[in-house]
């Protein structure tokens, strides 16, 4: 699984600061420790930044280009900031996060992107708001997204479809059209786009004791679809193992065995049924309440998950 590092986000307190006082240190030791644990490529997302966009990204890909050799992503709605960016980078062909539908998005930013021969992702919304029906986003896609490519001459090898992973909290009908849309968007162009997924958003405003088997649940429902990448936690031990196991079909235990057949029930277009579930096992009776709850089978609450 190729997993893009999410944990440089300006979200964060202690990235937040080491911006401002511009910490080479903090984001370099940061990012080896991504790298070393298996990330494929490093998430900058700096925020909107309209400010100091255009001076705080290409430092940033300055300085954690000096470490490591992964492809970076600039993820920032600051074009100028990208832009800036792709005129820094030196090393691997970086990933643009990102474009979407709307019409001055998607004018500009697939200009850039094959300007600086980037990667680019390619957010499934238009006007409006995001479209909850996975058959919505795929249309997004094939009707805007990929025709605009092709318009520029676009390499399609160079695209990635993100169709929008939201929270289980609030948005919870979202969450099975995502894996589905993830599904059909393999079938729907020849060569078929990459697709790719915030994996953590699945869990956001879940309280924080709760929000990691909620991850790693969609994280094996996603990889049953067939999804590509992932801006994920690579410092997650317990993500990664889980990844580990439906890769390499590890039938070794009996919560493995479980995953594989939540993987293999979604790739062929089944549900995990209850008799596949060793209910009186905690592990796997949490595995198949979160299931419930991110197939909006039952409405999510905090107490649902904790009982």
């Amino acid at each position: 699984m190729y997993i893009i590092a999410e944990n440089i986000h300006i979200i964060s307190p202690k990235v937040k600061e080491a911006i401002a006082d511009r910490d080479a240190k903090f984001f370099q030791d940061l990012a080896v420790k991504m790298v070393e644990a298996g990330a494929s490529a490093v998430d900058l997302n700096i925020g909107p930044q309209k400010k100091a966009g255009h001076e705080i990204l290409p430092w940033l890909v300055e300085t954690v280009e000096k470490v490591v050799d992964v492809p970076l992503v600039f993820d920032t709605t600051n074009l100028a900031a990208i832009e800036a960016a792709c005129e820094t980078v030196s090393k691997a062909q970086p990933i643009i996060n990102s474009t979407d539908a709307r019409e001055e998005r998607l004018e500009q930013v697939p200009l850039v992107a094959k300007k600086f021969n980037t990667r680019l992702v390619a957010l499934t919304m238009a006007e409006g708001m995001i479209p909850v029906g996975a058959d919505e986003r795929v249309s997004i896609a094939l009707e805007k997204l990929i025709p605009r490519m092709l318009e520029i001459d676009f390499p399609i090898s160079d695209l990635i479809i993100d169709p929008l992973v939201l929270t289980v909290s609030g948005c919870q009908e979202y969450c099975p059209e995502c894996i589905e849309a993830v599904r059909t968007l393999k079938f729907a162009w020849d060569p078929p786009p990459l697709t790719n997924g915030g994996l953590s958003n699945v869990s956001n405003a879940v309280p924080n004791e709760m929000r990691p088997l909620i991850n790693r649940t969609y994280m094996v429902m996603l990889m049953g679809a067939g999804i590509d990448m992932v801006i994920a936690d690579p410092l997650d031990e317990d993500l990664k193992e889980w990844i580990r196991v439906v890769e390499e079909r590890d039938e070794s235990s009996a919560l493995n065995r479980l995953l594989l057949k939540l993987h293999d029930r979604v790739a062929a277009m089944e549900e995990l049924q209850p008799e596949d579930v060793d209910m009186p096992d905690p592990a796997q009776a949490d595995i198949w309440k979160t299931i419930q709850v991110v197939l909006n089978k039952v409405i999510y609450t905090d107490s649902y998950l904790r009982v």
